[in-house]
């Protein structure tokens, strides 16, 4: 899994280096002005990206697995070296998506409002990917993904 850079802070649970690299928004300007990222966003006032450099460095050894949003697929598509099979997880409706935030207990009540706002923008956004999985059962979504990278896979095989 690619490790993205971001402005926010960590939660209690995240380790910088693992999770995300915790970055201030100077240096992450710094980076976006010297065209580092492949793929960056400012998603409710924190920055998120991938670095070039982490990404070629990962690709020579193994496949690589991006967890970005929509903003962040459109920008890495550019890049058709980079061979990318696209999917696009979402939950299963706009109820699910606020029980499952507030049950993560891991945003202010202002962040899942904003995330709920966004919800119906972001959705039609599946057009731009080559599969689409509902996660309405995480082993389902699981094996789906799973089917979805294997197949891709023996499809590149020389």
């Amino acid at each position: 899994i690619s490790v993205s850079h971001t402005t926010r802070s960590p939660r209690s649970n995240e380790l910088d280096g693992v999770d995300y690299h915790f970055v201030t928004n100077k240096i992450f300007e710094n980076y976006i002005k010297q065209n580092k990222f492949y793929e960056y966003a400012k998603i409710f006032n924190n920055y998120y990206g991938t670095l070039k450099e982490s990404v070629d460095e990962l690709i020579l050894k193994n496949d690589i697995l991006f967890d970005i949003d929509w903003q962040g697929n459109k920008q890495l598509s550019k890049f058709k070296e980079l061979k990318l099979t696209k999917v696009f997880i979402l939950p299963p409706d706009k109820g699910e998506l606020k029980k499952r935030l507030t049950n993560r207990n891991q945003d202010t009540q202002e962040i899942i409002n904003k995330r709920l706002v966004e919800y119906s923008k972001d959705i039609v956004k599946w057009v731009d990917y080559d599969y689409v999985i509902i996660n309405d059962n995480l082993e389902n979504c699981v094996s789906q993904l799973e089917k979805i990278i294997s197949d891709t896979k023996n499809k590149f095989k020389i």
